[in-house]
């Protein structure tokens, strides 16, 4: 034990990392390859979730990159840096999902923005099927949903950032509304069914 790395790749990395840190994208793919299993190992095991384990590990591969200036290299390694940043983000990700949940429950009924997209979702909510149905929108409307619903954009300043009209916002919450009271209309094993096939 006591080594981050197999005997080759201790011999292997050092270059490699040097390379990736001059901007050679095929160096940082070569690095991102020897590490990539062992990072998504530690993300599922605190995050206990698949699609959780993939976001983080894709976070601290982002990080990896985006601060490779600084990353602090352990024998000759950047494994050390790398779980420590797949903690942290596991971390980070549990308290979104908790703040997501909190949102969620809070939205009042009635409101006539992108908080209505949830009106039909009540204090039961089957947060895991939210989850698998926010997955199955195609990603403007996914984000516009965010943007609106859980943090608290106007439809108008939502729309801006899209780079869509404000008309067509709220013709897209409204479709998504209607798809989301359907969806929790159902019996439980209807909408779960639903759900899947997406």
């Amino acid at each position: 034990m006591g080594t981050f790395a197999d005997e080759p790749a201790e011999q292997e990395e050092p270059a490699e990392w040097a390379r990736a840190c001059s901007g050679d994208s095929s160096a940082f793919a070569a690095v991102y390859d020897r590490h990539r299993e062992r990072v998504f190992r530690a993300a599922l095991r605190v995050s206990g979730d698949r699609h959780d384990a993939e976001d983080i590990t894709a976070a601290a591969f982002f990080e990896l990159w985006r601060r490779r200036a600084a990353v602090r290299v352990v024998g000759g390694s950047v494994l050390p840096w790398l779980l420590v940043v797949t903690s942290n983000a596991a971390r980070n990700q549990a308290r979104s999902v908790r703040r997501h949940r909190r949102l969620i429950d809070a939205i009042p009924r009635g409101v006539d923005d992108g908080a209505a997209a949830f009106e039909a979702v009540d204090d039961a909510v089957d947060h895991a099927g939210l989850a698998r149905e926010l997955r199955a929108m195609p990603d403007r409307d996914r984000a516009l949903l965010v943007l609106t619903a859980i943090e608290g954009y106007s439809t108008v300043a939502a729309a801006e950032a899209l780079g869509i009209s404000a008309g067509a916002a709220r013709v897209r919450l409204h479709r998504l509304r209607g798809r989301l009271r359907e969806v929790y209309a159902r019996p439980p094993a209807v909408a779960d069914e639903l759900g899947g096939a997406q």
